[in-house]
């Protein structure tokens, strides 16, 4: 049997008077309390007793060499004016455990309890087990396990622990959570008085933790996984960590780090290679005039001037065929950027764009049929593009409607057709992966001429067959755009609705992956919606949606008129309203970043008059939510594209009037 270590203990160890719970006070709007940074900010004078700082890849953590007192501490410290333990709570964990983690128990030297006393609340941790307890009813100690964690791999890990009443969720490493509902709730009012707080043991040197520990934060309240997660660096993710750990140094210490020292060299110039003999020296780069570090495998940036927007310049306009309703821009392994314009006209179709010195350049030529846009997408190394027709093969109205599923041929080097899918009037295609398969969702705008409330489709990519077959129909009114997104480790899909038939002052849609299938999680008001974007700042998730026009019955249509950023508060799990910009006729948005400046632009196509009106570009300014910053002409806008090439920044946009579309170019200081 693997041996149990301690991470956290809530010790009783006074004999406390019996007071009457009505009497009892409660923790309420308490802070995320770091018990590890209490611990080791005693006294920054001297060495802390029983604790070694070390450094492994330049990550810190603390080993605790052996058991202390000052590892201890009362409960007053850090929970005060608080008789009960929080009701709801989560535990952040961020440790690393060697691959043979020593046996405490296998130790020969002993040393008395430092307290006796009872437990009143822990964590602690075996080789594939985490281990919660508790005092319950009757002096009985509760144990909630969660089983098969491999933690033992002598990586980093980051761990929350969430608990409210019956419930309890463990989520390692921003990945799906593991769910808990045992026979015995969490008590609403766990008595604390008395108790101490105990880090790495129980004060003897059996059940030591024996890893490296870098966070542990006590969040009252609240489940913190929100706050972490998602995260470009799950297993390092950070809600508080002590100064003492934040401190990398370039020199690892003989005594106290991993790392061998090493001679810390500056190299100036074009970028060179960064493997293991390079670790811990430094490149300069006069070209981004950044400072970076190499860690062994790649270069981590130290100091970097980040990229403001100055100006927006005209860098091509594009004739195009016919007007065009939708660029989609993406790259392709062996053949570099490339844009899919979906354009009105059947002859000669719409058209494929290489990028070259100058700009896009045709390159080839497919027939669709009224085509409303293009969406790309992988498979393993296999590229596709879908469009979305928007008629039939003919002038018939009677010919059935299909969009096309395109397959890039590297033989050839061009798109073939791999694949038709019976559509009806669709205007957007959307591609996503979850748990490993693939899957396409298709908004279906109208059947016929009058008939928008109709079923739009999920479909799922069947290995045997090598084919997309259905898998969900969900209901929609008018769907004009699919968005999909993931928050930590729950996916969805929002659709927007734009007509019933009768009003464009309809639901829109956001569902949640459960089970294999999508379900309704929030309904949005919305008038006739024709986009929806997510994107973050820091840890905040947020939706805007494109408002195109009112209109009801036989009533005038208004365009201009708000559309509107929501922002999900994961507190309440719905997206609420976070700020109105008016728009006119908006049927796109497209968020993009420059440095740390973010940044919205919307597509601008109508104002009830003229179809030659300013689309705005809006910067992100904090409190104020977004501002308009730049006015760029255009005609008819359909849609944006921000895309990169060699470190420049531009901005395409589509005109759904004219025939052409305009690349800008993003000048920055």
């Amino acid at each position: 049997m693997s041996s149990l270590t301690f991470l956290l203990l809530l010790f009783l160890r006074l004999r406390v008077t019996d007071t009457a719970t009505e009497t009892w006070r409660h923790c309420t709007d308490l802070p995320p309390l770091d018990l590890l940074s209490f611990v080791l900010e005693k006294d920054t004078s001297k060495p802390m007793p029983g604790v070694r700082t070390m450094e492994v890849g330049g990550v810190r953590g603390v080993h605790f060499s052996r058991p202390h007192p000052s590892l201890s501490f009362p409960s007053t410290h850090l929970l005060p004016n608080c008789d009960v333990f929080p009701k709801e709570f989560s535990i952040v964990v961020t440790l690393k455990v060697p691959h043979n983690a020593p046996k405490r128990e296998e130790e020969r030297r002993v040393e008395r309890d430092v307290e006796q006393g009872q437990i009143i609340l822990g964590l602690r941790f075996s080789r594939n087990r985490l281990h919660f307890m508790f005092k319950g009813q009757g002096e009985v100690i509760e144990h909630w396990v969660f089983r098969g964690l491999k933690l033992t791999d002598n990586r980093w890990h980051m761990l929350v622990l969430a608990v409210s009443g019956s419930r309890a969720r463990l989520t390692v490493d921003c990945s799906s959570p593991l769910e808990m509902v045992p026979a015995v709730s969490f008590p609403p009012d766990l008595n604390i008085q008395g108790s101490r707080f105990h880090l790495g043991s129980r004060g003897r040197w059996k059940g030591l933790f024996s890893g490296l520990l870098r966070q542990l934060v006590l969040v009252p309240g609240s489940d913190a996984t929100p706050q972490l997660c998602p995260s470009s660096d799950a297993r390092l993710t950070e809600l508080s960590v002590p100064p003492l750990l934040l401190d990398l140094s370039l020199k690892g210490k003989k005594a106290d780090s991993y790392l061998p020292e090493a001679e810390v060299r500056v190299s100036v110039g074009s970028e060179r290679s960064c493997s293991e003999p390079q670790r811990g020296q430094l490149w300069f780069n006069p070209l981004k005039r950044g400072l970076y570090l190499c860690d062994g495998a790649a270069w981590i940036p130290m100091l970097e001037e980040h990229k403001r927007l100055d100006y927006v310049l005209e860098h091509q306009v594009l004739t195009t065929s016919s007007e065009t309703y939708d660029v989609e821009v993406f790259q392709l392994p062996e053949m570099g950027l490339m844009a899919a314009m979906a354009h009105r006209s059947t002859a000669p179709g719409s058209a494929v764009y290489l990028w070259g010195h100058t700009g896009f350049q045709l390159y080839q030529n497919i027939s669709t049929y009224g085509a409303l846009s293009w969406r790309h997408f992988s498979m393993g190394k296999k590229i596709f593009l879908v469009v979305s027709n928007s008629r039939g093969g003919s002038e018939s109205h009677a010919e059935a409607e299909h969009s096309v599923i395109y397959k890039w041929s590297r033989r050839r080097k061009q798109f073939v057709l791999y694949q038709t899918l019976q559509t009806h009037c669709a205007r957007d295609w959307e591609a996503f992966h979850i748990d490993g398969h693939t899957y396409l969702a298709v908004a279906n705008h109208r059947q016929g001429d009058n008939n928008h409330t109709i079923d739009s489709v999920v479909y799922r990519w069947n290995r045997g067959t090598k084919s997309f077959e259905v898998h969900q129909l969900l209901q929609t009114s008018g769907a004009y755009d699919w968005e999909f997104f993931t928050v930590g480790p729950y996916q969805f899909l929002v659709v927007a609705n734009a007509f019933d038939g009768a009003t464009t002052h309809v639901d829109s849609v956001i569902y949640v992956w459960i089970n294999g299938s999508f379900q309704v999680f929030q309904t949005i008001k919305t008038f006739c919606a024709t986009d929806w974007e997510m994107f973050q700042i820091g840890s905040r998730v947020f939706l805007v949606v494109a408002n195109g026009h009112r209109f009801h019955g036989n009533g005038p249509s208004r365009y201009a008129i708000n559309s509107t950023i929501y922002e999900l508060d994961m507190s309440g799990h719905l997206f609420v309203r976070f700020q109105d910009i008016v728009t006119y006729s908006a049927v796109d948005w497209e968020f993009f970043s420059l440095g740390e400046e973010n940044f919205l632009v919307v597509a601008n196509s109508f104002d009830g008059e003229s179809y030659s009106l300013n689309s705005v570009l809006y910067r992100w300014q904090g409190y104020e939510g977004f501002v308009p910053v730049h006015w760029l002409p255009t005609i008819g806008c359909s849609d944006w594209e921000f895309f990169t090439f060699e470190d420049e920044s531009y901005l395409v946009y589509s005109s759904a009037k004219v025939p052409l579309s305009k690349v800008f170019k993003l000048k920055t200081h």
